[in-house]
């Protein structure tokens, strides 16, 4: 599977590379919300959650609880977002897993308040129902 992301770990691209392990590589995102948005990916491929190792997911959150420590340590960050859009449906464009670590400051306005659905206590039984015995 070859995208942007590995180029960008097979050093084919410029990247401003932040933090690199033997799992991940991080790096600034080009097109940021923030000064200091980041993203790390896996140097193994996945495209997302759906086919994702386990450890190495959990890894890339890891190293996101680092960098956003980083970015608050250094001033770029009052807060964090942590970002991961899995499939099309949810607004994945690179499909190459990658984390966002989007620093967020008082008032920035980088994401609306989400609409919510309403859901009856049926609607909660049904779903409960349904993903446990997925689960």
């Amino acid at each position: 599977m070859e995208t942007i992301f590995t180029k960008i770990i097979n050093r084919e691209i410029p990247a401003h590379i932040v933090y690199e392990d033997e799992l991940v590589l991080a790096f600034l995102d080009i097109s940021p919300v923030n000064h200091g948005h980041t993203l790390i990916i896996p140097k193994e491929p996945f495209v997302n959650i759906f086919d994702a190792d386990p450890e190495i997911f959990a890894h890339m959150h890891k190293v996101g609880q680092k960098i956003a420590n980083a970015l608050k340590a250094t001033g770029l960050a009052d807060g964090v977002n942590l970002v991961t859009n899995n499939g099309e449906a949810a607004g994945q464009e690179v499909f190459h897993s990658h984390l966002h670590v989007i620093p967020r400051h008082s008032g920035d306005k980088a994401f609306q308040k989400p609409t919510h659905v309403t859901v009856t206590p049926e609607d909660l039984v049904r779903t409960k129902t349904a993903l446990t015995a997925a689960l």
